[in-house]
């Protein structure tokens, strides 16, 4: 039987490794230097793992393995391990979209493009991961593009904020010398030609911190005579500084010469030294004073719609005053009662505000112009803050207004909003009611249409541009990464979807913004649209063999595939779980965890779709419920392992009827190392650190070929 161990020499130079064996059989397979070398001799006897078949496999199961894209390009351990052992072949990061869009949005598909090329030209099949997640996303540049809108004046105009002055005193030159010192004299910088080429600080760094944006420098001189050749630099620091420099068309007399820097960075420091630099110039020049201002846009006030109620047909949707107008055309229907009458239109659970000051929209019909009707918001019954406005009521349908200053919020922050007909007459139709905050601004926040029409325009120029870099040649995808939380269980008693929460800047939640249904729709749209033909695509999650829940999250990933599907166009192929699992000690909890795990694959054979175990790697806790690390572990704890792997390969061939196999990935090739940033320490890989195999290579060979796990046979 062939044998080797994955080689430190480079394999670059291999047309093929399929015959890796065959060059370097004097490499063994199990390290000979083992502490119980004896016990793991049986795996020099086992064959590289795709040359295994389950007696219950179909023809088109893959098996998988996962490593980084920059490993498997080097043709060294990782790619002889890869291509010998493994038919499908999935890169960790480099198909993320972190991995391709920088933070300015440029977009570099070359990793992924050489990445697929050689794992085909080798002859694996490459799986792709991922299209869309909240996760490794190039959170900079999506932010940036749904950001609030800069308000375009018809002047130009914008705002000097008054930030610096700088004067002189009588005396010597005051600060650092270039080779050129001009005195101070009747408080300006005297500087007269000095024969040679020259220039000297007007103002060092330390006395003017800038902050990023926008600057204007206003610069006082006096000159006996026009010249040319004078320039002005201002720079923060002289290592990889940020440097401006102006040409100063030096005028006789006294003048203020102002000059714009655009897009101050403030790196790599915040202090900007200014320079003035004569040059060969022959002029006298008296440098007065310099001001530095920020410039800003005019702020103007901006309306940010905070409530927005609409009405469903029905009863009186409120509290009952006396008064209970029923819901009809989406409108709340007010006849007139005879008497005095009042009655909510908004309550204030629905309408919670903070300090500042508001405007009300209140979208009424009426059937003829009426006086003495009133609108009314207050917080509370009890000593509240209450707002109070005479309605103006016209014949037919308008749109009232009414601005509300100095919203204290105090002592609650709900405000209901009542509407007071009392005697009036008229038959009224509230259609709906809105609440806007008024903010000084001179940026509008997008709306969320133009969010959503932007982001699905990033989300197309990513997919086409991953799909092209692929040239067809990955035939499936997780088009949806992660989607289902565990925090929020909704009314149907699933889970609901992730969600960002305040203060998460690592995350971008795609669908925060093009909900939660046109999110996942329109990745599979794309996908399909720019992919292969025969493109298959899944939804890949973790979790799923979750025991504390009864496998509540694959039950709502298969209710949320319903609801993406129902549209009768998304089509949804295979279902993914990552099965990022543990070894218990523990016979009672594992037990727990096999039962899990087997619901788990029957739910997703019930589902119709593929089943693909992702992401499998498997780490250990003891019987203390202590997670271990690889080197604590015993001989008979990583045979527990190994059980464990065959037991799971033969379970999923046991209850994944062949037509819905896709395939079974491992995560982890080798041990995790110490600094890694996933699983650091655990025993998650086949093979160890030094690529010599481990007895869960056995007991995943033997899973795969449909026996039993026995060591040493």
């Amino acid at each position: 039987m062939k044998q080797y161990k994955s080689f430190i020499v480079a394999v670059a130079a291999m047309a093929v490794v399929s015959c890796a064996d065959d060059k370097f059989q004097s490499y063994q397979t199990a390290d000979p230097n083992a502490k119980h070398s004896a016990d793991y001799a049986y795996l020099n006897e086992l064959d590289n793992l795709k040359s295994y078949t389950n007696p219950k496999a179909s023809s088109t199961f893959k098996l998988g393995g996962a490593m980084e894209a920059s490993d498997f390009m080097k043709k060294e351990q990782y790619y002889a391990l890869g291509v010998s052992n493994f038919e499908e072949i999935v890169a960790g990061n480099a198909m993320k979209m972190a991995s391709c869009v920088n933070s300015n949005g440029v977009f570099d598909y070359a990793a992924v493009t050489s990445f697929v090329n050689s794992a085909v030209d080798a002859g694996l099949d490459v799986y792709g991961h991922t299209l869309a997640w909240h996760s490794q996303q190039p959170v900079k540049w999506l932010s940036k593009l749904i950001a609030d809108r800069e308000i375009d004046f018809p002047d130009g105009g914008v705002l000097e904020k008054f930030l610096h002055r700088f004067t002189y005193t009588d005396g010597p030159f005051p600060f650092y010398p270039m080779g050129c010192e001009p005195p101070v004299i009747n408080g300006a910088i005297h500087f007269e030609p000095t024969g040679g080429w020259s220039q000297f600080f007007i103002c060092d760094g330390g006395s003017n911190t800038l902050s990023p944006g926008n600057v204007r420098l206003k610069i006082d001189i006096s000159s006996d005579k026009e010249v040319g050749g004078v320039q002005l630099e201002v720079r923060n620091g002289w290592t990889n500084p940020q440097v401006f420099t102006f040409d100063v068309p030096i005028e006789a007399g006294r003048k203020v010469y102002e000059f714009d820097m655009q897009d101050v960075t403030c790196e790599p420091a915040a202090n900007y030294d200014i320079v003035l630099k004569p040059q060969t110039a022959d002029a006298t020049l008296d440098v007065h004073s310099v001001e530095v201002f920020k410039l800003e846009k005019p702020a103007v006030e901006i309306e940010q719609e905070v409530t927005m109620k609409t009405y469903t047909d029905g009863p009186f949707p409120f509290y009952p005053m006396g008064c209970e107008p029923p819901v009809i055309n989406g409108a709340i229907h007010f006849v007139p009662t005879g008497g005095w009458s009042q009655f909510f239109i908004c309550d204030g659970g629905s309408n919670t505000l903070s300090p500042g000051n508001f405007r009300l929209k209140l979208d009424l019909t009426s059937d003829k112009e009426a006086n003495g009707v009133q609108i009314e918001l207050r917080n509370g019954w009890t000593n509240p803050q209450m707002f109070s406005f005479a309605v103006p009521v016209e014949a037919g349908r308008k749109v009232y207004e009414f601005d509300m200053q100095d919203v204290t919020c105090e002592p609650g922050a709900n405000y209901d909003v009542i509407l007071k007909p009392q005697t009036a007459d008229a038959t009224l139709d509230v259609h709906s009611v809105q609440v806007c905050k008024l903010i000084k601004a001179n940026a509008i926040p997008l709306t969320p249409e133009e969010k959503k029409d932007t982001l699905t325009w990033a989300m197309d120029k990513w997919i086409k541009g991953m799909m092209e870099a692929c040239e067809g040649k990955v035939k499936a995808w997780d088009v949806v990464n992660e989607a289902i939380g565990q925090s929020e269980i909704l009314t149907d008693g699933f889970y609901a979807l992730q969600h960002g929460e305040e203060g998460d800047t690592d995350n971008f939640y795609w669908q925060d913004y093009l909900g939660d249904l046109d999110y996942v729709q329109t990745a599979v749209a794309l996908a399909r649209k720019y992919g292969p033909e025969d493109i298959k695509l899944f939804i890949n999650d973790y979790n799923l063999e979750s025991d504390w829940d009864d496998n509540l999250k694959v039950k709502s990933l298969i209710n949320w595939i319903g609801k993406w599907e129902s549209d009768g166009v998304t089509k949804i192929d295979g279902i993914g779980t990552q099965m990022h699992i543990s070894c218990y000690e523990d016979q009672a909890v594992q037990q727990r965890k096999k039962a899990a795990i087997e619901n788990m694959l029957k739910l997703m054979v019930a589902s119709g779709k593929l089943v693909r175990i992702s992401e499998l790697d498997m780490g250990y806790v003891d019987a203390n419920n202590k997670i271990l690390n690889t080197a604590d572990l015993t001989e008979e704890q990583h045979k527990q392992m190994a059980e464990l792997y065959n037991w799971i390969i033969q379970t999923y061939f046991d209850i994944v009827p062949a037509d819905q196999q896709w395939g079974i990935c491992q995560w982890c090739i080798t041990d995790s190392p110490s600094n890694s940033g996933w699983r650091p320490n655990e025993p998650v890989g086949l093979w160890d650190q030094n690529f010599y195999r481990k007895h869960v290579y056995g007991g995943f060979a033997t899973g795969l070929a449909g026996k039993p796990y026995e060591p040493g046979k």
